[in-house]
């Protein structure tokens, strides 16, 4: 995966997509002034994906250097969404401390797949967002 230089706003108007653009309101409303980017290419798995990328941040490896990341990642998936959550608080990821709470969402490690928007309990969302800024350097 790599960042692009692709205007985000343009992908999301070209998607017309409710879910992709009321998430990417509701995550540039609390990570305000925080880096937003579309990353391309082969993602985990294998599968080719486009991901809107939030707050840029060095994400370590277990073997070798950290890499180029994003926070928090959103992307639209064959049949669902994906909400990926890449900050950890005491060696946990956020996406694991708020998952009973989430709402109507299933969740992985750093990911969280969900129908649409209204799928989250927007109060707990927020709130793991909000954590997320507080965890990130500007």
């Amino acid at each position: 995966m790599r960042p692009t230089e692709t205007d985000v706003d343009d992908h999301l108007r070209r998607a017309a997509d409710r879910t992709l653009t009321e998430m990417d309101a509701i995550i540039t409303g609390i990570l305000t002034g925080r880096s937003r980017r579309l990353w391309v290419g082969t993602f985990w798995g294998g599968t080719e994906q486009e991901i809107i990328g939030y707050a840029d941040i060095a994400q370590p490896r277990p073997r070798g250097r950290s890499v180029e990341w994003f926070a928090v990642g959103l992307a639209p998936q064959k049949n669902r969404y994906s909400l990926y959550v890449n900050v950890a608080d005491e060696g946990r990821y956020l996406s694991r401390r708020y998952a009973e709470r989430l709402g109507r969402v299933k969740v992985g490690a750093a990911a969280i797949a969900f129908e649409d928007v209204d799928s989250f309990d927007r109060d707990a969302l927020t709130e793991m967002l909000r954590h997320v800024d507080r965890l990130t350097p500007p």
